[in-house]
């Protein structure tokens, strides 16, 4: 198995380049909140209540689950390559569409749709374990995913910006602008790193159950589901939490909304470093414990009567951090289950992470209100960091009883 990775840049004979990787992730990273500050423009735009626009987060979450489980097979039976430019062709339409849209209805469609820019996140993932090994793939996962950890940072203050002097389309055109140019760079630097699969579709979904029966896979997977759960709350609450609760305007929650992403870009820098000297195992513990203070912090805070939205937002820099130092850890630990089979394990492994996130992104909406605060949210997102904890302290429990076989 090659120990470098082999790529150059404009060259579709080899791997993409990590320029390319970074952009394609960053693409439905751009997607995901970039529109976030506008929620409450949008809202009385379309003449619906808050609550209803918030689920274009958690549908979109939703969407993004569903496809996981379907793209990951496809791409290991018919190549990364041609999955990733269809997908990314369709986002750029569904974007269209949302810019068009008459009515709340159609809106939430072409949302949905928009989902299929997850694509890239799921496959970029798989193209680098198809040509490194665990611990060096999770390094590399970690400088792709620190370069895109800007995007979360930037895009909402970006977002916010765009919403206040355009308005909130201006935000999905722009995601039009980013999408072309991104389709037209990987045609001309995307490499297959996995060549057609043998058998059929169905023998590659047929897989699934050598995932299912491995603790190894599901202790992964849940660390990373509960760990990005946090950020997924924090997704669907802080929009309120800012707008609502703190009275910022579109702009100023824009600024306030990447503070995760500092943290993000911070913890994927200490993981590319260390990664291969400490281990996947203490990484993503490291990573949960992390988590875990950030609702703490921002709990004691709040008791304490010193609440405000720079107390909030800061505290959230530690969900960033700590996600930056587990999700890459936990990504290759799911694809090492069974190498050959990256694609479908990227894909179901994204799938539980991210049909978690829309169902406690769902779950934050119908609770907050002016009244409670964001009691409800910091509690949600505590509750999730300890099962995360949980869930990889039984994968170093097994470990040390039977091996990193199974």
């Amino acid at each position: 198995m090659t120990r470098a990775y082999p790529a150059r840049f404009l060259d579709n004979s080899t791997p993409p380049h990590i320029s390319t990787l970074i952009l394609t992730t960053s693409l439905a990273a751009l997607s995901m909140n970039i529109f976030l500050p506008s929620l409450p423009e949008m809202a009385e735009d379309f003449a619906v209540d808050y609550r209803f626009m918030q689920l274009s987060v958690a549908i979109y979450l939703a969407m993004n689950a569903v496809l996981q489980i379907l793209l990951g097979p496809i791409a290991d039976r018919y190549g990364r390559r041609p999955v990733l430019l269809a997908s990314f062709a369709v986002y750029i339409v569904a974007s269209l569409g949302c810019i068009l849209a008459p009515n709340i209805t159609m809106f939430l469609a072409f949302r949905m749709a928009q989902a299929f820019v997850v694509t890239g996140m799921i496959l970029s993932r798989a193209m680098i374990r198809d040509v490194l090994p665990a611990d060096q793939a999770a390094s590399f996962i970690a400088y792709v995913t620190m370069g895109m950890s800007l995007v979360p940072m930037i895009s909402p203050a970006l977002g916010g910006i765009l919403g206040e002097h355009f308005g909130w389309r201006s935000t999905f055109w722009l995601q039009v602008i980013c999408g072309a140019l991104i389709l037209w760079l990987m045609w001309r630097d995307l490499g297959e790193t996995h060549p057609r699969g043998k058998g059929s579709l169905m023998d590659q979904i047929r897989a699934y159950p050598d995932l299912f029966r491995s603790p190894r896979f599901w202790g992964y997977s849940l660390a990373a589901m509960f760990a990005s759960g946090c950020f997924f709350a924090y997704l669907g609450g802080a929009p309120f939490v800012g707008s609502e609760i703190y009275h910022l305007s579109a702009g100023t929650l824009g600024l306030y909304f990447g503070a995760p992403g500092v943290g993000y870009l911070i913890g994927n820098g200490i993981t590319g470093r260390f990664a291969v000297r400490v281990g996947l195992n203490r990484m993503i513990l490291t990573g949960c414990l992390i988590v875990a203070l950030g609702p703490i912090l921002c709990l004691l805070i709040l008791s304490s009567g010193y609440g405000s939205a720079p107390m909030f937002f800061g505290s959230m820099v530690l969900i960033g951090l700590g996600n930056g130092m587990m999700l890459p850890n936990a990504n290759s630990g799911m694809l090492s289950v069974r190498p050959e089979l990256a694609g479908s394990a990227s894909g179901l492994g994204g799938a539980l992470m991210i049909g978690g996130g829309a169902a406690i992104s769902g779950v934050v909406g119908s609770l907050l209100t002016e009244e409670v605060g964001p009691y409800p949210l910091l509690w949600l997102m505590l509750l999730c960091a300890f099962l995360a904890i949980v869930a990889i302290l039984l994968v170093i429990r097994r470990e040390r009883k039977v091996g990193a076989l199974v």
